[in-house]
């Protein structure tokens, strides 16, 4: 599991404990068949440049970042089954809960997420294989 930090300038910090789906298998399986995904909770999946909702049983929010994780599109409470998202150069997104980032109101583009692996380590780049 990663923390996923997203802090904008003049509002709070959202932390999320996130998965990593950085295989087909588990990109293309994502939240399917979930009944829900908890609060404080996310997928991240990469490389990933669009999502759909198919066989999803719960709308969702995401985030699509760049290379340099800054943050290309927003998209909230995607709904179930109907959605599609995608972002024209997105390496990742950022699947979490919907209404999470409803607090977050300074959150735009270009800004960056911070991705931390407990307890210390941050990097920019491709996250580590570790789970």
């Amino acid at each position: 599991m990663l923390n996923v930090s997203i802090q904008p300038p003049g509002t709070g910090k959202l932390t999320f404990q996130a998965k990593r789906a950085n295989t087909f298998l588990k990109r293309f399986t994502g939240l399917m068949g979930k009944a829900h995904l908890p609060p404080g909770t996310g997928l991240l999946l990469y490389p990933c440049n669009s999502i759909h909702m198919m066989f999803m049983r719960f709308p969702i929010d995401a985030i699509f970042f760049d290379r340099n994780y800054r943050i290309l599109k927003i998209v909230h409470s995607l709904k179930p089954w109907i959605g599609l998202a995608g972002a024209l150069g997105a390496y990742g997104v950022l699947e979490l809960p919907a209404g999470s980032l409803e607090s977050l109101k300074g959150l735009s583009h270009n800004q960056s997420l911070i991705l931390q692996i407990e307890p210390y380590a941050s990097y920019q780049g491709e996250p580590s294989s570790e789970n």
